[in-house]
């Protein structure tokens, strides 16, 4: 994989970039998304609300046979769904992630995206919590309601450096299955270029409605035609010279994406989660809207 060298930014500059996220993906979150997400997942059951005057046409199996006879006037019980859900986003924040050849990097792209989904999540007033992954787990924050919180989530995701390189995705679930017992919404944002997680993604869809979310960049799919250039994988740090206008290495190059994506569509099928494709330069909110009405 090509490597992208991705320089540190200052406070100033973190809480600029905090402030551009949260207008934009707040907007969306507000007009286009809070109520498609309300559709998408439902609360735990229903609870008791109020009761009201029996109006024609309300279900007689309703009625609080109780109050009506105490006032002498049919009334009728109002339930209304119990919407408070936990929102889990397992973020890859491997050397990966910084990889971008368009609009902006694969980090970026799931920085809004998780914007996108925590803002959506409290406009519900669902809890949002988060996990840093690279090879292992880097960084938990516990979920919590409020504007202040998914702030500093954003700002964590700007800023957050990881002790490691690689990615694993198998412990990632693993550490998650055991630490999260209640039932849960689970993001799992990563390119998911690796491979060995089946197992462990089926004891997490069991129990919590997963999501994947495949970001990738076109240069992942593609080695653009420029002659001998020296690669670097980004996670291992092993070098090769290569020549990129090689039809057969074009080729080995693309089919070992390839593999990766299939694999990753079959575990996510066979597991009984839902998978989400977007690509860096691509536009996510038609891709977030077209899976919210899809559920």
């Amino acid at each position: 994989m090509l490597k992208v060298n991705v320089q540190p930014v200052d406070t100033a500059e973190i809480l600029k970039k905090v402030r551009q996220i949260e207008i934009k993906t707040k907007g969306l979150s507000n007009h286009i998304f809070a109520g498609e997400y309300h559709s998408a997942f439902k609360g735990r059951g229903m609870s008791f609300s109020e009761v009201r005057d029996y109006q024609v046409g309300d279900d007689v199996r309703a009625i609080d046979w109780n109050v009506t006879a105490r006032l002498n006037h049919p009334f009728i019980k109002v339930f209304e769904e119990e919407r408070e859900l936990t929102v889990m986003l397992l973020v890859d924040v491997s050397e990966s992630s910084l990889f971008g050849t368009v609009r902006q990097n694969k980090r970026s792209m799931m920085t809004e995206l998780c914007a996108v989904l925590a803002f959506s999540a409290i406009k519900n007033n669902d809890k949002v919590g988060v996990i840093f992954f690279s090879d292992g787990m880097e960084k938990y924050i516990p979920p919590k309601k409020g504007k202040s919180h998914i702030l500093f989530i954003i700002r964590e995701l700007l800023s957050f450096t990881p002790t490691r390189k690689g990615t694993n995705i198998r412990e990632t679930l693993r550490f998650f299955n055991n630490a999260t017992k209640k039932k849960s919404i689970v993001f799992m944002l990563s390119d998911f270029l690796t491979g060995d997680y089946q197992d462990a993604l089926n004891i997490a869809a069991k129990r919590h409605d997963v999501v994947g979310v495949h970001v990738y960049d076109q240069r992942d799919k593609e080695l653009p035609p420029v002659g001998l250039i020296q690669m670097q994988d980004s996670e291992t740090g092993a070098r090769q010279w290569v020549d990129a206008s090689d039809k057969q290495v074009q080729q080995y190059y693309t089919q070992s994406f390839q593999q990766h994506v299939q694999y990753c569509r079959n575990s996510f099928k066979k597991s009984g989660a839902d998978l989400i494709s977007i690509r860096t330069d691509e536009d996510y909110v038609k891709a977030l809207r077209g899976f919210f009405t899809n559920r």
